[in-house]
């Protein structure tokens, strides 16, 4: 009995892992128009579609550090037709940042594919009288209290709360629901400064409207030659990596997972797309699923760890 029925369940997932897609693929972005996430994946979305066959129709559904978009995909059927470019933001930090989260972040999910990892900047408004972080530092000592910070992911929620502690300062957090908000107030001076992604602020930092001072890496970026890493400017290396992949619901065919998979490392091969991503200072980075399964549990432990050395409380 135990025979036929597994034989029985294999004839009903393969009809259905050979057909996929059989319809468009809607692919949820946790964040905004305009966000990093959202750029890597509007420049993998064409690329992907002709690759399955089917059209990859971006949806973003930005909220609550991304858990709105990934309790959505937890619900969803697991046919491999829903799937979150997720971050660390709803995967590894959330479930540490809320005392209830609404997914489990390691059982409600089938990791797909690693997509790449992100690189930050400490960024601040001109009328900070600051060019080093050290400078930094040394001005928010002298003014505690009174350096409003953005964050609209929990990268710059953890990051800047980690380099408060680690600088002995005090600083205003001011939430956003996605970097681009969070920008524009940085450009117009409400927030003095924001651990920031480079997408949302390449070109004012061209234009000269805002001041990088580090990256976030423990060396510098290509991008920014001239700007100095964190551990040049005398901090440690943090623990912690943003990065970027896409999950589907828990119980998706293995076959489905494996053939996103396999077309999205062909994808980041591929010199033109790493160019456009590199460009905006993500780092190409694919894995097959079995080793992303165990880089999304190895990064959930890490931040859990990162935010309780911070200090940070559940909500």
């Amino acid at each position: 009995m135990k025979a036929l029925a597994l034989l029985a369940a294999l004839v009903i997932a393969a009809p259905a892992a050979a057909q996929f897609p059989s319809k468009p693929v809607r692919m949820l972005v946790p964040f905004g128009a305009g966000s990093s996430t959202d750029i890597v994946m509007r420049i993998l979305a064409v690329p992907l579609s002709q690759a399955l066959g089917q059209p990859v129709v971006v949806e973003n559904k930005p909220g609550a550090d991304g858990a709105i978009a990934a309790a959505e995909v937890a619900k969803a059927p697991p046919d491999g037709h829903t799937l979150i470019l997720g971050t660390n933001s709803p995967f590894s930090a959330v479930p540490h940042l809320r005392k209830a989260a609404p997914y489990d972040a390691l059982a409600d999910f089938t990791p797909v594919a690693l997509v790449g990892n992100y690189t930050f900047f400490v960024v601040v408004h001109p009328g900070v009288p600051a060019r080093t972080l050290q400078e930094l530092i040394a001005y928010a000592r002298a003014n505690p209290g009174k350096l409003n910070y953005g964050t609209g992911n929990t990268s710059s929620i953890v990051l800047t709360a980690m380099f408060a502690t680690l600088a002995n300062i005090d600083l205003v957090q001011v939430p956003y629901k996605s970097e681009p908000p969070a920008v524009t107030d940085l450009l117009g001076g409400t927030i003095q400064l924001m651990i920031a992604s480079f997408a949302p602020v390449a070109p004012h930092l061209r234009e000269g409207k805002l001041r990088a001072l580090v990256t976030t890496l423990p060396k510098r970026s290509p991008l920014l030659p001239e700007v100095p890493s964190v551990v040049e400017a005398g901090l440690p290396k943090f623990p912690i990596e943003s990065w970027a992949g896409m999950f589907g619901p828990a119980k998706m065919p293995k076959e489905i997972a494996e053939r996103i998979n396999r077309e999205m490392q062909a994808l980041l091969r591929r010199a033109d797309l790493r160019e456009s991503l590199l460009k905006q200072a993500f780092d190409p980075r694919g894995m097959p699923t079995g080793e992303f399964a165990g880089y999304v549990k190895e990064q959930y432990e890490l931040w859990g760890r990162a935010i309780r050395d911070a200090g940070i409380r559940p909500e």
